[in-house]
Parts: C-alpha cells; sequence; structure tokens
C-alpha cells in the first residue's frame, strides 16, 4: 500500500524528510479496526517525532495522527462498528501513524464521522478536540451549562489547531468569559469568529493586554504555546487560586512561582489513555462521538485552515514547513491518495 514515510530524522527542507514508499498491508488485532484513508491532517506532533524520533534499524516510520476513513473489517472482538462505518480517530502515537492506505486502530478510540462533513472537514477534528476536551472538562475540571459562575478562561495560542475548538467547546459549552491571545490581525479576526469574548495579543505583556480588554485576572489559562516564555505574565494574570493547564513541552518550568497565589498545574496529553490503555480508554470514543453531534447541530464547526490537496511526500512536506514556521491558521488537511 502507499503511505508517507521517513528513514531519518532531517530537516524538512530535505527531499528524503518524508518519502512516499510503498509498505505491507497492515493486519488488524482482536479490538482493531481496518480503515481505508480518505483524509488526513497535520499537526504539531507530527513535526516534533519528524524531528526527534530515529527510526529503528533502519525502518520506515509512519506519521500521522488524524484520520477520516471507512472501515474496510473488524478484528474478532469488535463491537463498536461494522465494515461501511465512517469513522474519524486520532490514534496512538505508539503505533504507526495514519500517512497510509489503510490503517489499523483501537476501536475504543475511534468516533462515527460527523454526517455533515466530507472527509477532508472530520480529519481535521479528533486530535484537536480530544486535547481541547480533555484539558477543558477533565483537566481544568470546567462544568458544562451556560451559567455564568464568575470564571474566566485565557487560552494562549487561540487560533492554532487546539485553540480553535478549544475556543468554541469554551463558548457554546461553558459560562465562562473566553479571552483568546493571536499575534496577527488575520488569526485575531478567526478568533473573535470562533466565540471568543476578548481577544489580546500575546507578542506583547498578557497582564497588561488583558487589563486593556478590562480583565483584571483570569481563573483558568489553557497555554497551548511557549508556556516557558509567557509563564511570569501567566502566573501575574491568573487570580489566587486558578489553574494552570498546558499542552506544549517547555525544556523548564520553574514551578515555584504558582505557590504564592495556591495555583494548580494541569498537564494534557490526549495520547495517555491509548498509551496506557487506562481502564477509561472508550472515553474517547464517546468523546468524539458527542463532537461529532454538536457539528451535526451546527454548535461547533470544522477547523480547517488550508486543503493542501492529496496526501503525498511532498504535499506532506509543505505542511510540515508551514506548521514549522508557526502560521498555521486551523487546521492543514490532505485527502485522497
Amino acid at each position: 500500500m502507499k503511505a508517507i514515510a521517513y528513514y531519518t530524522s532531517l530537516p524538512i527542507s530535505d527531499p528524503a524528510a518524508l518519502q512516499d514508499v510503498d509498505l505491507p498491508e497492515p493486519t488488524p488485532g482482536p479490538r482493531d479496526l481496518l480503515v481505508e484513508v480518505k483524509a488526513i491532517s497535520v499537526n504539531p506532533v507530527d513535526t516534533k517525532v519528524r524531528q526527534g524520533v530515529q527510526p529503528e534499524h533502519g525502518s520506515a516510520k509512519v506519521l500521522g495522527w488524524d484520520v477520516a476513513g471507512v472501515v474496510q473489517a473488524v478484528g474478532s472482538e469488535v463491537s463498536l462498528f461494522q465494515p461501511g462505518d465512517k469513522v474519524f480517530y486520532a490514534g496512538s502515537i505508539a503505533r504507526a501513524g495514519g500517512n497510509s492506505e489503510r490503517h489499523v486502530v483501537d476501536e475504543r478510540i475511534v468516533g462515527h464521522m460527523p454526517k455533515t462533513l466530507g472527509f477532508a472537514d472530520a480529519a481535521a477534528l479528533p486530535l484537536t478536540a480530544i486535547t481541547a476536551w480533555e484539558l477543558l472538562f477533565e483537566r481544568l475540571q470546567i462544568a458544562e451549562g451556560q451559567a455564568d459562575l464568575g470564571q474566566s478562561l485565557l487560552i494562549v495560542g487561540a487560533a492554532g489547531g487546539v485553540g480553535s475548538i478549544l475556543t468554541q467547546l469554551a463558548s457554546q459549552l461553558t459560562g465562562l468569559t473566553v479571552i483568546g491571545s493571536a499575534s496577527r490581525p488575520q488569526t485575531q479576526a478567526w478568533v473573535r469568529e470562533l466565540g471568543a469574548d476578548h481577544v489580546v495579543d500575546h507578542s506583547q505583556p498578557l497582564s497588561e493586554a488583558l487589563k486593556q480588554a478590562g480583565v483584571q485576572a483570569v481563573t483558568h489559562v489553557a497555554s497551548l504555546t511557549q508556556t516557558d516564555q509567557h509563564l511570569d505574565q501567566l502566573v501575574e494574570a491568573l487570580a489566587p487560586q486558578g489553574r494552570l493547564a498546558l499542552i506544549d513541552d517547555p525544556k523548564s518550568l520553574d514551578v515555584s512561582k504558582l505557590k504564592r497565589k495556591s495555583l494548580s498545574l494541569h498537564w494534557e496529553f490526549m495520547y495517555t489513555r491509548s498509551l496506557f490503555e487506562t481502564a477509561d480508554m472508550l472515553e474517547q470514543h464517546k468523546l468524539l462521538n458527542r463532537v461529532a453531534a454538536l457539528i451535526d447541530a451546527g454548535t461547533l464547526k470544522t477547523t480547517v485552515g488550508e486543503h493542501f490537496g492529496t496526501i503525498n511526500a511532498a504535499n506532506l512536506r509543505r505542511a510540515h514547513a508551514l506548521l514549522e514556521s508557526g502560521t498555521a491558521k486551523g487546521k492543514i488537511v490532505l485527502e485522497g491518495f
């Protein structure tokens, strides 16, 4: 089958950084689905793995953790899906990625695709929706419902993939006052369109930008990028006993700065459930089905920023380059082989 892979970690400017290859067909295990991949999207984790994970013994490593496709076959213990079902999911970082014509995935982390979306629009959603949902409702423990409890959420990097869906979830499903940060006029407009109550520029001191927006302090922060650079400002912006959640990979983080205000720190990593096969792994199946229902009801919308065409090495290299530039808006999708 066709796939896109790499054999050694290289700069994305090198044509060998991602290559078109031919690989053996995958075989589903007892709880697995065999999925015909129709569309994918690209995430920062793809670039981080490509840059930092050297394939073993010169083997081909396939990336890609956002897939929309059709179930071709099911394992002997599968109970949630059947051949012909349209599905979307983010997969497991411990297994081969989905940048291939066919892919195997555990049914417990797969959702039924939104009925109102095509494959490309659906592929933009799983990884970021799971990350945003778990961060908001499980890590920060925000309650669903429109009641105004006097709580506020600052989303640092609100125009990116996770930020684009988190802004919608927070504004549509909670009573939070939502403040999104973005540094360019076009990304600031995007964040306002997604439902943020206020938009601030994170290239400026955040505490000062918040005050200019009429916000004296926030009760919750979702730091999606450059947490180490913003930490002092985030601590200043947070109200006493506030909560700080992050998803990025700061090289160091001085958590002692959180003590004076009794701030709590929460890390969100959406692969934890699949990586450790936790007892509640099925929650990601339920979560994705809920997201699909919200999409079909018009409550949420897909976060596609750009469609890069056919799934091949050249287009994936372009997608990685754009993500590495830090200027992407929403999600980059590719469709068909």
